[in-house]
């Protein structure tokens, strides 16, 4: 006797309510954690600003533990709208967020963290965290450009800075590895951080600079991107802003480091992403003229611009002018207004549940009315 097999339970309750949750949501981790991170470093002291600082780091390790949760639970219950995120080329970029989110809370915790929660603990969270998210930032550099070769089959045309976020994930472990060496006993793991570091920073480099032709090229060919994927020019900055952090962190961890060569790097290089952000600032004023609303991609007003704050941070550090120094308390006080703006819409946008609502779908045309005479039909 044969039995029917019953069905599969449906997803109820949380569950079917990460069922559009992307990856694309660890870009709130990372807006959130550079906010602790640069504020951290800047070279004005506010009173209470380092204790504000230990405030958005915790809130960080929060959001990065409840979206780890209900990620998981998206993998466990809608495995099919997972696996399409994958093979979906505007979307599969995103999962190097993941990796970035942890790599972002990751330094936020050996920087302000330790505050709370003490030097050891922070550091141990911070290699777990470093570790993690140097794997997967490395798999996501070559699976997610693997996948648009093999599967997505993309033209130029369709370029977008969401294709550098797989590849700024290895520049993201470039830039927070030192911060660990201090803190790392003698032995093979101290004296392999600092070349792993520099092999990251390496190839994160040369994988941006064949790929940013490409979106510049799209960009004066096929015109302006689409409204909700205005924002995403603000992507660009993070390459820009995290080598030149990295470049200065590696300088300063490293002995043998010249603090030359972080200025003859850095300096050329937040000079292009001044002229960056000046255009990227002029399209989202466009496409706000034209009716751009608010969207996810608006967090791509926070990470990248606080990698130009630390990168203009290591360069003050360098160079001792206080033009950088400046410049870094400038976009600081940008990328606070710009993340308190996004996270109070984010806000809204999940107490309403319009952000985890699923795609609409496209609307049907009326078919024709048919009236039925005695000679036929009539329209």
């Amino acid at each position: 006797m044969v039995t029917a097999a019953h069905p599969l339970p449906r997803p109820t309750g949380r569950a079917l309510a990460v069922r559009h949750l992307g990856p694309n949501w660890y870009a709130s981790v990372m807006g959130t954690a550079v906010v602790a991170t640069a504020g951290a470093a800047l070279p004005v002291r506010l009173p209470g600003l380092r204790t504000v600082c230990a405030g958005v780091w915790a809130l960080s390790l929060l959001l990065l533990a409840a979206l780890l949760v209900a990620r998981a639970l998206h993998w466990t219950h809608h495995r099919d709208q997972a696996r399409a995120h994958l093979l979906d080329p505007a979307t599969a970029p995103f999962y190097g967020c993941l990796a970035m989110a942890l790599l972002a809370v990751g330094g936020a915790t050996v920087v302000v963290g330790r505050d709370r929660i003490g030097t050891g603990a922070a550091v141990a969270l911070d290699a777990v965290l470093f570790t993690a998210g140097t794997v997967l930032g490395l798999a996501a550099a070559v699976t997610v450009p693997y996948l648009m070769a093999v599967h997505h089959r993309v033209d130029r045309r369709q370029a977008t800075p969401v294709w550098l976020l797989p590849l700024v994930a290895p520049m993201v472990s470039a830039a927070v590895g030192p911060l660990l060496l201090p803190y790392l006993p003698p032995g093979p793991a101290r004296e392999a951080l600092l070349p792993a570091c520099a092999v990251m920073f390496g190839l994160s480099l040369l994988a941006t600079a064949l790929t940013l032709p490409v979106i510049f090229a799209r960009l004066r060919t096929a015109g302006p991107l689409p409204l909700a994927l205005t924002p995403t020019l603000f992507l660009v900055l993070g390459p820009l802003g995290q080598s030149t952090t990295a470049v200065g962190n590696i300088a300063d961890a490293a002995p043998f480091a010249d603090g030359f060569l972080v200025v003859l790097y850095g300096v050329p290089v937040m000079g292009f992403a001044l002229l960056w952000s000046a255009l990227a600032t002029a399209l989202v004023l466009r496409a706000r003229r034209r009716g751009m609303g608010f969207a996810m991609t608006w967090w791509a007003f926070t990470f990248p611009v606080g990698t130009c704050v630390t990168g203009a941070e290591a360069l003050g550090r360098h160079t001792g002018l206080a033009a950088f120094d400046w410049l870094a308390t400038g976009m600081y006080v940008v990328l606070v207004v710009a993340w308190a703006v996004v996270a109070v819409r984010t806000a809204r946008g999940l107490i309403s549940r319009e952000l985890l609502a699923g795609p609409r779908p496209a609307p049907v045309a009326p078919r024709p009315v048919t009236v039925r005479t005695t000679s036929g039909a009539v329209r």
